[in-house]
């Protein structure tokens, strides 16, 4: 089993346009963030969280071709906007399905409706079939079970993942001790931590440091990182040992 970081990049990426920090003229590959989304790789299965505005990138980037299934965090762009490009995908391997929030699929499924084909605009096969699910019940794709885990991003109710020992959290600023409490005994644990400077809708660093410390997992990735985090080399120092922070094409094995 694999986890592959395909982005740990903020809405806006680093180098970010318009924005003149160190970090974004850094010569260090660890640096450069392409948008958050990460790639769960299970036997021959590769299940993808998020398809970022940098997707078709992203595959290209670490060589996959295939997708199995995508669940989706939110509908905010910077998770969804890659869509279109899973075309290419479907075309060779059929129809995918992705699992989200229902109000995400009705989002999905207005944004991207010839990708569904529900309405006959595009004249082959669909190439994506919906599948809804809550944070009271797991749902399985095939014979791989997940957990969902529900917390809020500013006013927005957002979901992330867990499979067996490992989760995955971004855009998290509250949740609640009921959903925290699916977090404990895990031997990964992905958290996003914008930056040291508390913000409105996304943990900080010291924040995510909170969480990590009462949770205990064995390893932490964080990432969503914005450019106001500074360079990947002095950020790591800041952190415990066991704590990590992510970089794109990094691959965790297990």
């Amino acid at each position: 089993m694999k986890l592959i970081f395909l982005g740990t990049g903020t809405s806006t990426g680093i180098p970010t346009i318009g924005i003149d920090k160190p970090v974004c003229s850094s010569s260090d590959p660890k640096d450069v963030r392409m948008r958050s989304s990460v790639l769960l790789q299970i036997g021959d299965k590769n299940i993808l969280i998020d398809c970022s505005p940098d997707f078709r990138q992203q595959m290209l980037k670490s060589k996959v071709s295939k997708i199995d299934a995508i669940l989706f965090t939110h509908e905010h762009s910077d998770h969804t906007a890659g869509l279109d490009d899973v075309r290419p995908i479907s075309f060779k391997h059929g129809k995918i399905p992705i699992f989200a929030h229902k109000r995400v699929i009705s989002n999905l499924e207005r944004r991207f409706d010839y990708l569904f084909d529900k309405k006959g605009y595009y004249t082959g096969a669909p190439h994506l079939f919906s599948n809804i699910i809550n944070e009271e019940s797991n749902f399985n794709f095939e014979d791989l079970e997940f957990t969902t885990i529900s917390y809020m991003h500013h006013k927005l109710q957002v979901f992330g993942f867990r499979y067996k020992n490992i989760a995955y959290i971004t855009d998290l600023k509250e949740i609640s001790e009921k959903e925290i409490s699916k977090l404990y005994n895990l031997d990964l644990l992905v958290l996003n931590a914008l930056r040291h400077k508390e913000h409105y809708s996304h943990i900080n660093l010291s924040e995510a440091l909170k969480i990590i410390d009462k949770l205990k997992p064995k390893r932490s990735y964080l990432t969503h990182i914005a450019p106001d985090m500074g360079m990947h080399r002095e950020t790591q120092k800041e952190l415990p040992n066991n704590v990590f922070l992510a970089y794109d094409m990094l691959e965790v094995s297990f």
